[in-house]
């Protein structure tokens, strides 16, 4: 099949000479001064790049700002003037103890029958010895049950307050803590609390306190701290 071929008229020449002088022309111009409105374009480009950052920028203070407001806004306090004697009270619980329980079965019912078993306990402080954290494992005859006992120290009393939380209701309101200090080696602790619908006053103390052994005891009061029923000893032995 033949090939088709250009020709150009000699008329025609003459124009295509100018055409090519003019693309010289402006290709000139577009090297030296460039494309018109390229420039505009770039500028364009960068200053609104320069606006997005901006705003991101913005939003980055805005959130640091709603950080803070939600922060405290005072500076942790170390209260170093307040009363630090029983700061170091707890000490002697910190690591992992073998436990022997005994637990009345029935309290403030007159009841005499004792129930027995074994458990565990681990002990680490928090904030640097302000406070600590017991994990606790009973071996009950029913199963087991665990338990968090948590300690912090407050200062301006001198106090320790401890709370509990139960493994069998992980989710429930904790209770008003229990709250006391150590005295000539024993710590007593106070708390009012409901049983069976009447208010009662619980009392817990820590005695016959040694590097490697311990004992607990609770008590409940019906009558305003008048009398006291025991109703749970624990021993403890030092394993770590």
């Amino acid at each position: 099949m033949p090939r088709r071929t250009l020709v150009i008229e000699k008329g025609a020449r003459p124009a295509l000479k100018h055409l090519q002088s003019c693309c010289l022309v402006w290709t000139a111009v577009f090297a030296l001064h460039g494309v018109p409105g390229f420039a505009q374009t770039q500028e364009t480009v960068k200053a609104r790049s320069r606006h997005a950052a901006a705003e991101r920028e913005g939003q980055r203070a805005t959130e640091f700002r709603r950080v803070s407001a939600d922060a405290p806004q005072s500076t942790p306090n170390p209260m170093q003037d307040g009363n630090l004697s029983g700061l170091h009270d707890f000490d002697f619980l910190i690591g992992r103890w073998q436990v022997h329980h005994r637990r009345l079965k029935e309290r403030l019912a007159n009841s005499h029958e004792w129930v027995e078993f074994e458990g565990t306990l681990s002990t680490r402080q928090l904030m640097d010895g302000w406070a600590n954290m017991g994990d606790n494992l009973f071996k009950m005859p029913g199963g087991e049950v665990r338990g968090v006992s948590l300690r912090s120290y407050d200062p301006r009393t001198g106090q320790w307050a401890v709370w509990w939380l139960d493994g069998g209701n992980p989710s429930g309101n904790l209770d008003p803590p229990i709250k006391g200090k150590f005295e000539n080696g024993v710590g007593t602790f106070y708390a009012d609390d409901t049983l069976r619908g009447k208010t009662i006053r619980v009392r817990v103390t820590w005695s016959h306190i040694t590097a490697s052994s311990a004992r607990w005891e609770q008590a409940f009061s019906p009558d305003g701290g008048k009398t006291w029923e025991t109703n749970w000893v624990t021993e403890f032995r030092r394993i770590s």
